[in-house]
């Protein structure tokens, strides 16, 4: 799993850390922002910056994301394992289905999905 440098304010920070005591819902914009926000609250919101390597996949309990927008990613793909294991690979591949069908765009500047 390649890894990705993050930065995220202090007042952000602080603002997340509220967020989960109050169990307030989170929506991804991208893949990336999943994996920096599973890696803030796995590292117990003690750190603002430094590298994120964290591989989601199934079975995974999700501590930040309520809610994703992400593109279609390319198939067997570690991207595709991380939107599976938020929302299940039967209902993704049905997207999927969905998608080939109605002539989306496909990686990246593709068509994207939203998914509560």
């Amino acid at each position: 799993m390649h890894a990705e440098y993050f930065s995220v304010s202090a007042q952000t920070l602080e603002q997340l850390k509220k967020y989960r005591q109050n169990q307030k819902k989170i929506i991804c914009l991208g893949t990336t922002s999943v994996r920096v926000l599973e890696t803030l609250a796995q590292r117990n919101f003690q750190v603002s910056s430094g590298w994120t390597d964290i591989f989601i996949h199934t079975p995974y309990e999700f501590k930040m994301m309520s809610g994703l927008l992400t593109n279609f990613h390319l198939p067997k793909s570690t991207l595709m394992l991380l939107v599976s294991a938020y929302c299940g690979r039967d209902f993704l591949l049905s997207a999927y289905r969905q998608a080939v069908e109605n002539n989306y765009r496909f990686f990246s500047y593709g068509d994207c999905m939203l998914i509560l």
